[in-house]
């Protein structure tokens, strides 16, 4: 059955579309093995990480590199400038909107990635509350958070709302600030203002795992091949170009411990040892979206048939 094409859903009531979701950690194998699948069942590719967005972020995102994506068609990488903002609703509409292009041209989308909020907003239907925004407070908001810091204005979020401050990473101002700003606006906690609907689509949630201690060997491996690749040039080289140290995008883990190296806040040695911690409490963070006894999620521990297991499966569902 490789290379069969999925039913023709074209004309089919969204419920009926199959979505199939590649989930799991930081470095457990999701890239490699969604490009498998996706080559032997004429699919496309959905990034759910919110790190591929940008332009000029590639190695410490470990973006898919340009074979890769020559391999099957990749989308929502590389969609955006450092300095622009690209939130969970941009990418809720555009996903939705690229799913549908997949299906119209009778192609099998795949939904990858370790982002767990970008996930449940495709696979629950979330529905973000319908607020303009309020430049004023954002801004004194945003300010007061470079001040303290986004780990620190995270956890007074948590004071206010801490169902709010679980679905957002701690070094995410841009989320932590807006969630506050929804709050101070309408006097109501950012999580009970956000809906869910009725999944839209036909899921089949795929999860990968491996041992803790291999996906953190994994983790050390992958952030040595980094540095070797050139990551502190990479943050140099966007720094040149003008990008402010302080966007929401070079916050993300890795960037910012290299812009303060390079800042001569922290020896190189400081900033590794960072890079590797901070990535291990994301990667247990992340195992509170993707719970092993979660019904919905069938789990495959990575080996030699994980990729035959994980076809058959999808072929059975489709």
């Amino acid at each position: 059955m490789a290379g069969k094409h999925p039913p023709d859903t074209a004309s089919q009531p969204l419920s009926t579309i199959p979505l199939i979701v590649i989930l799991g950690p930081t470095a457990v194998g999701k890239t490699e093995i969604s490009i498998q699948l996706a080559e032997h069942l004429n699919g496309e590719i959905i990034s759910a990480d919110s790190r591929l967005f940008y332009r000029g972020m590639d190695i410490g995102t470990a973006k898919p590199s340009a074979a890769e994506r020559a391999r099957v068609p990749h989308h929502l990488i590389d969609v955006a400038e450092v300095d622009e903002t690209w939130s969970l609703a941009d990418f809720q509409r555009e996903a939705q909107r690229v799913i549908a292009d997949i299906h119209a041209r009778r192609h099998l989308p795949f939904l990858v990635g370790g982002s767990g909020q970008y996930i449940r907003a495709i696979c629950q239907g979330w529905t973000p509350p319908e607020l303009p925004p309020h430049p004023a407070l954002r801004a004194i908001l945003s300010d007061w958070g470079r001040r303290i810091g986004a780990e620190n204005l995270h956890a007074r979020l948590g004071i206010i709302d801490p169902k709010a401050m679980q679905t957002i990473q701690p070094n995410n101002l841009r989320r932590t600030v807006r969630a506050l700003e929804v709050i101070f606006t309408t006097g109501r906690r950012f999580s009970e203002q956000r809906g869910c609907r009725q999944s839209p689509y036909r899921l089949l949630l795929l999860g990968l795992h491996r041992p803790r201690a291999e996906l953190y060997a994994r983790i050390d491996a992958r952030i040595h091949d980094m540095l070797k690749a050139g990551f502190v040039e990479e943050v140099q080289h966007l720094l040149a170009r003008g990008y402010s140290p302080d966007l929401p995008s070079l916050s993300a883990i890795g960037y910012r411990q290299i812009i303060d190296y390079l800042q001569g806040r922290l020896s190189l040695e400081e900033a590794i040892s960072q890079i590797k911690r901070l990535t291990r409490q994301f990667v247990r963070r992340q195992a509170n979206w993707f719970k092993p006894d979660d019904p919905q999620i069938h789990w495959f521990t990575v080996g030699p048939y994980t990729l035959d297991d994980m076809e058959k499966t999808i072929k059975e569902f489709l």
